[in-house]
């Protein structure tokens, strides 16, 4: 059974930074592509960023292009999210989720994915 866990969310004044963590457990991470998302209040949830099983392909929602950068360590199970330049528009709960195994192209809609984490809450101050 896949199971993950987002860390690393907290309050952070505008232009700071953060980084998000995301474990998973039950399953090797090496046999999914995986996808950062985020939900603000009232809005549908979008895709942030990607990456594919061996990291070769990552690809960026336009808003985030330049500030964040995906990570993935396969021997840890874990994958990261670095957010740097954080904007007030950039407050949301940030969600991990992964594709089905074995697949390797990197989704950019949630239906996309098959398995997610609870959130973890990403607040930026003005």
């Amino acid at each position: 059974q896949v199971q993950m866990v987002e860390s690393g969310g907290d309050l952070v004044q505008a232009g700071g930074s953060l980084r998000l963590s995301c474990v998973l457990s039950g399953r090797t991470l090496s046999m999914y592509v995986l996808g950062w998302f985020r939900q603000a209040p009232g809005k549908e949830r979008e895709f942030v960023a990607g990456i594919s099983r061996t990291s070769l392909t990552l690809r960026y929602a336009d808003s985030v292009k330049g500030r964040f950068t995906i990570a993935r360590d396969n021997a840890k199970n874990t994958a990261y999210l670095q957010m740097n330049s954080l904007k007030p528009e950039d407050t949301a709960l940030y969600y991990c989720a992964v594709r089905d195994q074995w697949l390797d192209v990197v989704a950019t809609t949630p239906n996309g994915y098959a398995y997610w984490g609870q959130g973890t809450q990403v607040t930026v101050s003005s």
